[in-house]
């Protein structure tokens, strides 16, 4: 089977995870590509394959003795920020200008720019509806044909440790992730975008949730006592800095970013996202939140507003820089593989930042997908089959 056929099969699966569940995976649907995984991967020969009551899948492919043994990650679940159901995917033959995904829209290097780098290569795009998949549907399908060129091809290569997660998009993806069962002396996160692509570093990460309590009184008698959340709620976005936000930063810059909001004159909630890569900033960005309900408390009354902040992961970089070694193989693999590698920051995370701080060096590969979360997710076939080489290269040059 080649990465695009396990690609559209893949996307076949309903994965989305759901924030605002409470089990592992956060959805049984999860599971039934997991299912689907582990039986695949039986066929291909590792007999060890496996799915845990949690969702997590295992398996391993043994290797040259005295090699290290390689990790391999990717994750099941599509983000809950657009829907992941009845995905239908086509290929297109990319020659330029714009792709009608649908009547209505259409895929655009005016919006996109990253668009011109793919002219002449087959982008696998949705419909316009849903998104696409490929994050991190790509991933597992990249790690599962190399595994099976790997084995069709025979020769020396790496130990193989297989680790696909579920519900990385929330966050959890590492929570319960079996590492003493697992292995790997090091490992890779499958899980980055752009052809070339290298990460070690990614954000710092938080939420924060915004309470504001309010008091409801007949407007027709509302002078001096109503106290509208709603306005209480605004006035705290505003005590925010305004280019803070992700449509104004890039590269290291970091920001705050309202994701949901509602309310009523008695209550109101803001729910954010905080990251940046650099850790003072971040705990700076973590105060101003807290020091904007003081100073609202102060001025309508102690109780007013609320912030619940919670840390998610951190930068991996402090635990990648000891093992160097591994990203400079990974660099050495992409070159070998016919790819110019690119070392970037992740402006996100990846499971590999948390499994990095419990002790697995873990740093993050592209995959070649675009504009994740979105209807206008697409893939390029070809950057996928540069993935697969340079995942095989990564494994037969640490047999040498």
């Amino acid at each position: 089977m080649t990465v695009t056929e396990r690609l559209l099969h893949y996307v076949s699966f309903d994965t989305q995870s759901d924030e605002s569940s409470e089990t592992c995976p956060s959805t049984a649907k999860q599971k039934l590509l997991g299912e689907a995984l582990v039986e695949e991967m039986r066929a291909l020969g590792i007999a060890d394959a496996r799915i845990d009551a949690d969702g997590y899948v295992y398996g391993s492919v043994p290797g040259t003795p005295g090699a290290p043994a390689i990790g391999l990650i990717a994750h099941m679940d599509t983000s809950p920020d657009c829907s992941g159901k009845g995905i239908k995917p086509r290929i297109v033959e990319y020659t330029g200008g714009d792709i009608a995904l649908n009547d209505t829209t259409a895929l655009s290097p005016a919006d996109f720019p990253i668009l011109n780098r793919s002219v002449g290569k087959h982008l696998i795009v949705t419909d316009g509806t849903t998104l696409l998949g490929a994050d991190d549907k790509a991933g597992i399908a990249e790690i599962l044909t190399a595994v099976e060129e790997l084995l069709a091809e025979g020769g020396a290569h790496a130990p193989l440790r297989i680790g696909f997660t579920p519900d990385e998009e929330i966050g959890r993806g590492a929570d319960r992730f079996d590492l003493a069962h697992f292995g790997a002396d090091y490992a890779y996160t499958v899980d980055g975008g752009t052809l070339g692509e290298l990460e070690y570093e990614n954000f710092n990460a938080a939420s924060a949730v915004v309470t504001v309590h309010g008091r409801n009184v007949h407007p027709g008698s509302a002078k001096r006592c109503m106290v509208n959340a709603q306005l209480i709620a605004m006035e705290f976005h505003g005590m925010l800095p305004v280019h803070d936000r992700p449509e104004a930063t890039e590269g290291y810059e970091g920001f705050s970013h309202l994701c949901a909001m509602q309310g009523e004159v008695e209550l109101a909630t803001l729910e954010y996202i905080i990251r940046d890569h650099d850790r003072a900033s971040f705990e700076a960005r973590k105060a101003l939140f807290e020091s904007a309900a003081a100073f609202l408390n102060a001025k309508y009354g102690a109780g007013t507003v609320e912030v619940a902040l919670r840390d998610s992961y951190y930068n991996m970089r402090e635990k990648i820089e000891p093992h160097m070694a591994i990203v400079e193989a990974a660099q050495q693999a992409m070159r070998d593989a016919g790819v110019t590698p690119r070392v970037v920051p992740i402006r996100g995370g990846t499971d590999g930042a948390r499994l990095s701080y419990e002790g697995l060096p873990c740093p993050n590969l592209f995959t070649g997908g675009e504009n994740y979360h979105g209807r206008f997710e697409y893939v390029p076939v070809e950057d996928m089959e540069a993935a697969v080489r340079t995942l095989k290269c990564i494994l037969r040059n640490a047999a040498k």
